[in-house]
């Protein structure tokens, strides 16, 4: 139950974090969740690595004794990949290019942002299966 719920709140966070190029893009609001995002940025590797770890272990255990592969842990590894991108292949990540425009893959990453939000969400009201 901890784990299920350690895989939402890191869908949700994870999400947040990449879905700020989107984000930024709302009126009155935008700037406001861009310095929030920018405050949470340093540790969203972290996240990653929750996303990560919670994401292989439910698809693990799913895969191994039942009852079927959710999208929750599908999210939760994309998640966990894209906030640790940086780290794992010692590249720069697609967010750090243009930080105020949400083209080709940072916009990709941001629709995905909102996907893992919403499958986070969604999480946390499904019975743990």
């Amino acid at each position: 139950m901890i784990m299920a719920l350690l895989l939402d709140l890191a869908n949700i966070v994870g999400g947040f974090l990449l879905a700020v190029p989107l984000l930024r893009l709302l009126p009155r609001v935008g700037d406001d969740l861009g310095r929030l995002a920018g405050r949470a940025a340093p540790v969203g590797w972290i996240v990653g690595l929750v996303a990560l770890v919670t994401g292989g272990y439910h698809l693990i255990v799913h895969l191994v004794s039942g009852p079927r592969l959710f999208h929750f842990e599908v999210v939760g590894i994309g998640v966990g990949l894209a906030l640790l991108w940086s780290r794992l292949t010692g590249r720069a990540a697609p967010q750090a290019e243009q930080p105020k425009q949400a083209t080709g893959v940072r916009l990709l990453l941001a629709v995905f942002g909102l996907i893992a939000i919403v499958v986070g969400i969604q999480g946390l009201f499904t019975p743990d299966g």
